[in-house]
């Protein structure tokens, strides 16, 4: 049996991200959005997103991490709020327009999509669903049944993604570019 991981060899595996990978959230956002940062960790990304959004909410579990964060030697900018909390469990400032979640390993995409809803946020930046790019998910859009859905690839409310199956002659290369967004697929924990 293996030894647990340290929290250290944890932070090491999830976080932080590649400025790459920061550069294709930043590249979404506009100066008038209004941003809540799930797991903020470093605030590595935080303070980025604090220099091109109006404000920012940096939400981290981890009161360890985010207070190396805050003593760090340079100033946290006026417009970032560092809260040590658990995001499942806190409530969401009513003013955001934009969520942020960059974990790879989130098990509560779901729930912080409906929690990002019901405080007015419009989008969220993530690499929750797929586990790998940044996606934009649009929190307003209408979504579809996944029993009413075709043969393709789905992303649902609740986190779970993958491929309807099909019969094979119904299947075309524009499939593959195409994503549904649905709700209620099989491996579905929704909260809605």
């Amino acid at each position: 049996m293996e030894a647990p991981l340290s929290d250290a060899a944890w932070e090491a595996m999830y976080a932080p991200y590649d400025q790459p990978t920061y550069q294709a959230v930043l590249d979404q956002l506009a100066p008038d959005d209004v941003i809540l940062d799930i797991g903020a960790g470093d605030l590595r990304l935080s303070r980025q997103m604090a220099m091109i959004a109006r404000k920012v909410y940096a939400v981290e579990i981890n009161a360890q991490v985010l207070d190396q964060a805050c003593a760090s030697r340079d100033p946290l900018p006026a417009n970032l709020t560092p809260i040590h909390a658990d995001a499942r469990r806190l409530d969401f400032p009513s003013d955001i327009t934009t969520g942020v979640l960059m974990m790879r390993h989130c098990t509560c995409f779901g729930l912080y999509a409906v929690k990002l809803q019901k405080a007015g946020a419009d989008r969220l930046i993530t690499n929750a669903r797929w586990h790998m790019d940044v996606e934009v998910v649009n929190l307003v859009s209408q979504r579809i049944s996944f029993t009413e859905t075709g043969m393709g690839w789905y992303a649902c409310s609740c986190g779970a993604t993958g491929f309807k199956e099909g019969s094979a002659e119904h299947w075309s290369f524009e499939m593959d570019k195409i994503t549904n967004e649905i709700f209620s697929c099989p491996q579905c924990r929704c909260v809605e």
